[in-house]
């Protein structure tokens, strides 16, 4: 049985906001964008240890791994495996400050 995909609020406000910038320039890329992420998504939750561990040092981030999005290599997925399910904590442009925005006591 496959586990379920819980998007943290942050995560979705993070996804809403690529869609907004990327489809300010091209529509059709930022629905690409969303295809991508999904086709994503639905991998990981097949191999859920494919991505990489990333260490933080706060506790909140424990068990963080990341994973760049099919053909949109600068955005990142990061998420924490619970059981079967993946929980996507944030999903950023790797050019962000990353442990500010996975450190922060709202990012999970």
């Amino acid at each position: 049985m496959t586990g379920r995909v819980i998007w943290h609020e942050l995560a979705e406000q993070d996804l809403a906001e690529a869609y907004l910038f990327i489809g300010e320039d091209s529509l059709a890329a930022a629905e690409r964008l969303l295809d991508a992420l999904e086709a994503t998504v639905q991998f990981l939750l097949g191999s859920p240890g494919a991505g990489r561990k990333r260490r933080f040092a706060s506790a909140r981030a424990k068990g963080i791994r990341s994973w760049a999005v099919s053909g949109f290599p600068s955005y990142l997925i990061f998420y924490r495996l619970d059981g079967k399910d993946l929980e996507v904590v944030r999903f950023v442009h790797g050019a962000r400050d990353l442990p500010r925005l996975l450190e922060d006591d709202s990012a999970g």
